[in-house]
């Protein structure tokens, strides 16, 4: 099975990892923000696509700060 080819890219200030997969898609990772991970069928749609995924990550992150915050009684179990 041949490797698949692997690509470091940046516009500038965000380098991304492209791994080609299947059919013209390509993995994305982004080194320097971990967690980051989606797929992209260009360059420009990668750093939409991980620029959009850092976004959720932070927003969950803030979510979980919340929550871990709240007092007990207003945290849901089960």
């Amino acid at each position: 099975m041949a490797r698949a080819n692997r690509y470091q890219v940046s516009d500038g200030k965000l380098v991304l990892i492209l791994q080609e997969e299947e059919k013209g898609w390509y993995s994305v990772t982004a080194p320097g923000h971990p967690g980051v991970n989606t797929q992209a069928r260009s360059i420009q749609e990668a750093f939409r696509m991980a620029r959009d995924a850092m976004a959720a990550l932070a927003e969950s992150r803030r979510d979980l700060r919340r929550f871990e915050k709240a007092p007990r009684r207003l945290r849901r179990t089960g």
